[in-house]
């Protein structure tokens, strides 16, 4: 009777040592949408989009108002966000093209992220995390970029950056464009890709449900081709063109991530699980007719349109519901602060150019995240220190904008401020020294160079 008594003092004393010293991970679930406008979303104002279930999750969440990415297109901006790393320090700064070959030899399936750099997935395996990860990959074709090699226990998705929403009949033009489950077993989905993503996600939840698991749902909503599902298309019978589209293929992406929110509550899971979601880069206005009002610019540019995302954040009782956070942060400080979230320590940390939000989050350290944000592409850059911000181009005189007065860029004040400039520009340049040369370079005219399906995978 003793030993029972003992036993159950042991077992209270330990729960209550889980709950005090947070030694109960918490299950991980990194959202991430594809080419989304910034506006089209409810919780960012949209009164055109149907995101309910998006939108009580923003009310579940923290929102970063200023929440950027590292690049203004898919591949390096993914390359970023899976390594905490501004890309351009390992030479990939431009999308990896399938079909193409750079100056260096490098063949699409090529390129890829260096074998020698750590993803977020291999940090949480050291936490004993299941990792699961679904949908776009565009990280690398070859067999040795692949998913189950960087990190992550299980995969279905496709290896590159864009594909059919519905099966394909016969096979697509590129291989990285096929349905891949695991390593190398290729098998067209049945149904809608948005929906069959999350039911992949929900089956991983539930296998592991006893277990701390990180899941990043990389869903293709809502990049092109523009393929909308007729039930959704039908829930907006006064729009027309791609706008109709793209409201039906967020509506998807909405129900998509309801699912998996469901899953969660179901199991008893969502009290003890952290919920991000965020876009890879800004609203191609053109390609999916996306909103990034009141922003300037597009996908593919350094305007804030281009590189500002929506980006929120859940996790019940550590973070304030319903709350913003107003200082620029960037998706290069989602490995270190999910890592530290799931019990590491920022000093195991190698290298890595994000920090950890949840002592800014939380009031601790008043202080912004970031004095300095970087983009680069070729001769293109871009700097955001402090409010201000500074945009180089290759063809004509750099433009300055202070972000906090002007969020729509439409006062350029370089001519008023030519010392802000000069010193922005000498930022820009000692920055640049600590990069590696890009792996790769798609712009110049390269044999069998095909300028329309390059942009398809943009």
């Amino acid at each position: 009777m003793r030993v029972i008594k003992h036993f159950i003092l042991f077992t209270i004393v330990f729960q209550w040592s889980i709950t005090i010293y947070g030694q109960n991970k918490p299950n991980i679930i990194l959202i991430v949408s594809d080419d989304a406008g910034y506006a089209d979303f409810g919780f960012q104002g949209s009164k055109i989009m149907k995101t309910p279930r998006l939108d009580k999750l923003a009310k579940e969440s923290v929102m970063f108002t200023q929440g950027y990415v590292s690049d203004p297109t898919c591949g390096p901006s993914r390359a970023g966000l899976i390594t905490g790393r501004y890309q351009q320090k390992f030479g990939f700064e431009e999308n990896n093209v399938p079909g193409y070959m750079s100056k260096s030899g490098l063949t699409g399936d090529d390129m890829g992220v260096p074998l020698e750099e750590v993803t977020i997935a291999d940090y949480m395996k050291k936490l004993d995390y299941k990792t699961a990860f679904y949908g776009k990959w565009h990280l690398g074709g070859a067999d040795r970029f692949h998913p189950l090699k960087r990190g992550f226990d299980e995969f279905y998705g496709f290896r590159g950056g864009a594909r059919s929403y519905f099966p394909y009949e016969n096979l697509p033009a590129s291989h990285l464009d096929k349905m891949e489950r695991g390593f190398g077993n290729f098998e067209e989905h049945e149904g809608y890709l948005t929906d069959v993503l999350a039911e992949n996600a929900i089956s991983f939840i539930d296998k592991n449900k006893n277990d701390p698991f990180f899941i990043v749902m990389s869903f293709n909503a809502v990049h092109t081709p523009m393929d909308g599902d007729e039930k959704d298309l039908k829930q907006f019978p006064n729009l027309t063109g791609k706008r109709k589209t793209v409201a039906a293929m967020t509506l998807a992406l909405d129900r998509a991530c309801g699912n998996i929110l469901d899953k969660l509550k179901a199991l008893k899971l969502d009290e003890n699980t952290i919920i991000v979601f965020t876009n890879d880069n800004g609203g191609p206005t053109d390609k999916n007719a996306s909103v990034n009002k009141p922003l300037s610019g597009t996908k593919s540019n350094h305007l804030e349109g281009g590189i500002r995302v929506p980006f929120l954040m859940k996790w019940p009782n550590k973070i304030k519901e319903s709350s913003k956070y107003n200082y620029p942060i960037s998706t290069l400080d989602l490995l270190p602060t999910l890592y530290v979230a799931g019990g590491g320590k920022v000093s195991d940390l190698k290298n890595i150019d994000g920090v950890d939000l949840f002592p800014y989050i939380s009031g601790v350290n008043k202080n912004r995240p970031h004095e300095s944000l970087y983009w680069k592409k070729d001769a293109r850059a871009a700097l955001r220190k402090g409010d201000w911000k500074l945009i180089r181009f290759p063809d004509r005189p750099a433009e300055l904008y202070n972000i906090e007065e002007d969020i729509s860029e439409h006062n350029n004040l370089a001519n008023k401020y030519p010392e802000k400039v000069k010193e922005m520009y000498k930022q820009i340049f000692e920055w640049e020294l600590t990069l590696e040369r890009p792996l790769w370079q798609l712009k110049k005219k390269f044999e069998k160079f095909d300028i329309d399906r390059m942009d398809k995978y943009r």
